[in-house]
């Protein structure tokens, strides 16, 4: 299995001379066996539109003298590394030139990525014209060509378009081209249509080569869009705006599915295309271990410098995370993850809203912080999998998904709702049996929230809420854990106090948590607030809530600082458990870049799992250190002696 991979960019522009020069066969796979390379992406046409081959569809590079890619494929299948090959589809800015009738349109009929020809930068071309049968052309001279696993296409996506091509097929099925829905529609029959030629194209050469699409993003909750690939290449590079909390709830959806999962990263300080720039060896570490242990492989972007010598500085770096990944792969074959919590996607739901992408931030976030074992699901997937049901701030759910609740809650299964989630859509009224009665907004902007009960997170006080939260009303005195109370007013010209809002009158403004036979309901976005504020409270409410909904069920306990990361995984052709446990502190710079640098080593980490099977022993991996435990009637505990970016525990049966 290739769990190493690299991404090699090489988008290089016609004013550059002497394309290739310095490429060297010999010079190209020390590169390959200095970074632990096992598969790579190579190029055959770029976003400038240049193929990197003697070809007879699309022009060659005009300052490249011999076909770059045959020679690099060459080079690599003599040392075994398995090879994919790159076109880029959406952008080809010598095609975009030649064709500007070809190009997407926004409503205002500007360009798209740059908005005029007046500005630097590629322009996306529209597959509802006659680009899409050149482009047919070129990945078919591919495949004929050249041997490989794999065809890489990028910069497609369902993604709505205003060019007259588009709005003639509208208004030739008497539909408004200008409404958003209309175009959205269109757009998703048109990446079917485009993926569906690109699949028929390889198929005629050879039907045994994969293909994958890529967008910047797969949807949740759209496994028939999904499913025309042959694998998912999650682009997720952390420090280009992914953030190191994307890549996890992608992983955590599709792992359940049989398909194959690349965690995307890139050895760049900042994203794709930075010459010079390096990441820490210590971030690509972590980034291929956070794969790892979410039952990903993964692949590290690089960009060759336009010469065609590979930087042997770069292939340093990635080797210092593949080295490490190249051990550890016995363990993480064909495994399945262990979780607790479904955390119903908001994604999945409402795909277009902006509230959801918070939800689901924030549900990431704090489960990976109070170290919970969990998944992204969808309203199709099997709910007995799992403990609890999580329904993350919005939207709310349909009558299908309130009966489908409601049949698992009937059969044991628990749920915790959180803001507008609770209620049936159209309807302002809760779906389930939560212990609360709606009432509505709040009339206040902030709430005070109280525990009622001693906590173990949370002091006798109000602590603040700063987005608006709902109002609800206990079913009984004994269903309400948390209640809101007021401040003395809203902040106005003619009111205000001190520098922020007004201070607690502790009146009473309805429960804050309530609890019911089918599980708990906050009535506040507690996942948004923590994604938005980064306040202690909600993390807190939701780990409150998890814990009483989990009882003794929950799998899995560790004793980690909140950075750390924890995934449970099973291997069962091996009669073993494998936990991942992961620690590193990312820390701002730059503004806006998420970087880590320097490895922290804990010590001594209480760890307890509730394992049914007989366990033989356990072991670190890849070192197979031998680690004492002790095994009850339902649970193993032990003490993880080290944990130095990634340790993996391996408990046989």
């Amino acid at each position: 299995m290739n769990f190493r991979q690299v991404h090699l960019d090489f988008h290089t522009s016609e004013a550059i001379a002497d394309i290739g020069k310095r490429f060297e066969k010999k010079q190209f796979q020390e590169a390959m066996r200095v970074g632990h390379v096992n598969s790579i992406t190579l190029f055959a046409k770029c976003h400038h539109g240049w193929s990197y081959y003697p070809s007879k569809v699309n022009p060659m590079h005009p300052n490249l003298d011999f076909d770059l890619l045959g020679a690099q494929l060459e080079a690599v299948k003599e040392i075994g590394v398995s090879a994919k090959i790159y076109v880029s589809a959406g952008f080809d800015e010598k095609t975009a030139r030649e064709h500007p009738e070809w190009l997407v349109r926004n409503m205002d009929e500007s360009l798209v990525w740059s908005p005029s020809f007046a500005r630097r930068g590629y322009h996306r071309l529209c597959m509802n014209s006659s680009y899409l049968d050149a482009l047919c052309e070129q990945v078919k001279e591919v495949c004929e060509k050249y041997e490989c696993d794999g065809i890489f296409l990028d910069i497609v996506s369902v993604y709505p378009c205003y060019c007259q091509n588009c709005v003639r097929i509208l208004r030739a099925e008497g539909k408004n081209p200008y409404d958003e829905n209309n175009a959205r529609e269109l757009a998703e029959r048109t990446y079917i249509k485009y993926a569906k030629r690109i699949r028929e194209t390889i198929d005629s050469v050879d039907p045994t080569i994969g293909v994958f699409h890529n967008g910047g993003h797969v949807q949740r909750g759209r496994m028939d869009l999904a499913r025309l690939n042959s694998q998912l290449e999650i682009e997720a590079l952390p420090t280009g705006s992914w953030g190191y909390d994307y890549f996890s709830q992608s992983a955590r959806y599709f792992h359940r599915y049989d398909i194959e999962i690349l965690g995307m990263t890139g050895k760049f300080h900042k994203a794709w295309g930075e010459f010079g720039g390096f990441k820490h060896p210590n971030a690509l570490r972590y980034e291929v271990s956070l794969s790892a242990a979410l039952g990903a492989r993964s692949s590290i972007g690089d960009q060759l410098h336009p010469s065609g010598a590979a930087d042997m500085a770069t292939y340093r770096l990635i080797g210092a995370a593949y080295g490490e990944l190249e051990e550890k792969e016995p363990w993480l074959e064909d495994v399945i993850a262990v979780a607790d919590i479904g955390v119903l996607s908001n994604e999945a739901i409402a795909p277009h809203s902006e509230s959801t992408i918070l939800g689901d931030n924030g549900a990431v976030r704090i489960l990976h912080e109070g170290h919970y074992l969990f998944d992204f699901i969808d309203v199709e997937s099997d709910f007995e999998r799992y403990k609890v049901i999580v329904l993350p701030d919005c939207p709310r759910i349909s009558q299908s998904v309130a009966q489908k609740l409601k049949a698992y809650c009937e059969r044991g299964g628990k749920v915790l709702a959180t803001g507008l989630s609770a209620l049936l859509e159209g309807e302002d009224k809760i779906a389930l049996n939560l212990g609360a009665k709606w009432v509505g907004e709040q009339e206040i902007s902030v709430t005070y929230i109280r525990p009622l009960k001693d906590n173990k997170y949370l002091e006798d006080t109000g602590y603040i809420f700063y987005d608006k939260a709902f109002r609800v009303e206990p079913e009984s005195e004994d269903a309400m854990l948390f209640r809101m109370e007021l401040p003395y007013f809203e902040r106005t010209v003619e009111h205000f106090c001190s520098h922020m809002h007004a201070p607690n009158s502790e009146n009473y403004a309805g429960a804050a948590m309530t609890l019911g036979n089918d599980g708990i309901y906050i009535p506040s976005n507690v996942f948004t607030e923590y994604v938005n504020q980064g306040t202690l409270l909600p993390k807190y409410l939701v780990f409150t809530a998890i814990d009483l909904l989990l009882g003794e069920h929950k799998t899995l306990s560790v004793e980690m600082a909140s950075q750390g990361k924890v995934t449970l995984m099973k291997q069962s052709n091996k009669q073993r458990y494998i936990c991942h446990l992961l620690y590193a502190s990312p820390i701002l710079r730059g503004g806006h870049i998420e970087v880590i640098e320097d490895i922290v080593p804990i010590y001594d980490v209480l760890l307890n799992i509730k394992i049914s099977e007989k366990i033989k022993r356990v072991y670190l991996a890849p070192s197979k250190e031998k680690i004492d435990f002790v095994q009850t009637e339902d649970s193993v505990q032990l003490k993880v002696p080290k944990i130095e970016c990634h340790a993996m525990v391996v408990f046989e049966y």
